[in-house]
């Protein structure tokens, strides 16, 4: 990932920035100027300052949404000083973190003080606002996304000003707020749930796509968190399952940890990839090769070990959620246009699922849902796979996750989402001026 070179010292005015890029490497933005605000009143100064030179603002995490929610030619307000842990009560189960804090850092102290988080997605490199901000989600049975795990937070608004949200207190900023996007403020701080620490146990096993898809009630029933990896140009998946466990600790041997999740998972991935974009005709063979090497393991460790994995080779993607009930129908649809097409996916097709959530803008929002991300290798052609399969995930009432690519706008969105006036409310009465607008939150949310 690469970030503006400039970063400010102090709430001002701050400093002229060069080049802001995306993890992916597909969204650069050149911002008027930077600021990395160390405190909230640093961060409110930033955003006053920015009003009264008449510039937009954006707060940027790490760079790894797809879209640009983050772009901006106005003030960037990056994540690098407002970090740490600002406070753990054991008595109420929860954990206030400043929200330039990166999700490793958060898991790892937690972990140290003998407490989790009760789900997560598989990265650990975002900050846990820009996570939050645009829907980050793991997959669980009973247990939904992060922004779920809100109690509380803190939001710095168009005039500078500081509002506490929770479900007592703004409750209905406090809703919106949890996710979203960046349109209704700067988050400064945030509160989650929390619980003491346990232990998963991980099983991993390939199985055939028939199979996958004819249990796939079953195997969500039957685990707190399932999910699966199906290969285009290939009748196999790949299955996770995590399930809490009494004991004890077997985490991965150093060696076949190694091998499983670095060099395997990225290293040889990374080759791979290099060699089906230079030569796409080859990508149906070394899928079929890659899924017949697939082998099982099993293993159990704390949480943030076994719901995360390292992520290096470098992609674009596209994700929608969809009613629960459409899963098995739409993935079918997927494999069906994947063979009878020239596409040549060297990415797996990755299947999640949530319980729905109250929260207006996740994609999750009442009802159950199941996760369908299709992913290209970056510098691969991908818009013409990604809208055949958008055209798939719209029939069946798709929602678009925020942080990754689509073509979805308001029109489109206040359909799908039956919350969506109750969020856009919100943002008009704390910022009627669209001081945290741009170009993609004025398509998806209107302007």
């Amino acid at each position: 990932m690469a970030v503006s070179d400039a970063v400010g010292g102090s709430g001002g005015r701050g400093s002229t920035s060069g080049v802001w890029r995306n993890w992916a490497g597909n969204v650069a933005a050149r911002p008027a100027r930077s600021v990395a605000p160390a405190s909230t009143e640093e961060l409110a100064d930033a955003i006053q300052a920015a009003a009264a030179d008449g510039l937009t603002v954006k707060a940027a995490g790490t760079g790894h949404s797809f879209a640009p929610a983050a772009a901006t030619d106005g003030l960037l307000i990056r994540p690098d000083r407002l970090t740490g842990i600002r406070g753990i009560d054991r008595a109420a189960g929860t954990v206030t973190v400043a929200a330039g804090t990166p999700l490793r850092h958060l898991n790892e102290t937690l972990a140290a003080h003998g407490l989790s988080l009760t789900n997560m997605g598989d990265i650990m490199e975002q900050t846990v606002s820009g996570a939050t901000a645009t829907g980050t989600h793991g997959t669980g049975r009973d247990s939904a996304s992060l922004a779920a795990q809100i109690t509380a937070l803190e939001l710095v608004t168009a005039d500078g000003s500081r509002l506490t949200c929770s479900a007592d207190e703004r409750p209905e900023v406090f809703a919106a707020a949890r996710l979203g996007l960046g349109a209704l403020g700067v988050i400064s701080e945030l509160t989650f749930a929390v619980e003491p620490e346990f232990l998963l146990a991980a099983r991993e096993e390939p199985m055939p796509y028939d199979e996958v898809t004819d249990r796939f009630d079953e195997l969500v029933a039957e685990n707190e968190h399932f999910e699966f990896y199906w290969f285009p140009h290939t009748g196999s998946c790949n299955t996770k399952r995590n399930n809490r466990s009494q004991g004890p600790a077997a985490p991965p041997g150093k060696v076949s940890g190694w091998v499983e999740d670095e060099l395997l998972s990225n290293g040889v991935f990374q080759l791979v990839c290099t060699v089906g974009r230079a030569v796409p005709a080859a990508i149906p063979g070394i899928a079929k090769l890659s899924s017949r090497a697939l082998s099982a393991r099993t293993y159990t460790d704390i949480p943030h070990r076994v719901f995360t994995s390292p992520r290096r080779v470098r992609f674009v993607e596209m994700e929608y959620a969809l009613p629960r009930t459409a899963a098995v129908a739409a993935l079918g649809e997927l494999r069906a246009l994947v063979e009878r097409s020239d596409f040549r996916i060297s990415f797996p097709v990755e299947v999640r699922t949530a319980p729905a959530d109250d929260i207006p803008l996740s994609t999750a929002s009442g009802r159950d849902t199941v996760y369908v991300a299709v992913h290209m290798f970056r510098g691969t052609p991908h818009q013409a796979y990604f809208a055949a399969a958008e055209r798939i995930m719209t029939a069946h009432g798709g929602r678009p996750h925020w942080g990754k690519l689509h073509t979805r706008d308001a029109a489109y969105l206040a359909e799908a989402y039956p919350r969506f006036a109750e969020f856009t409310a919100v943002r008009d009465r704390l910022d009627p001026d669209r001081r945290f607008a741009n170009p993609y939150l004025r398509r998806v949310l209107g302007d």
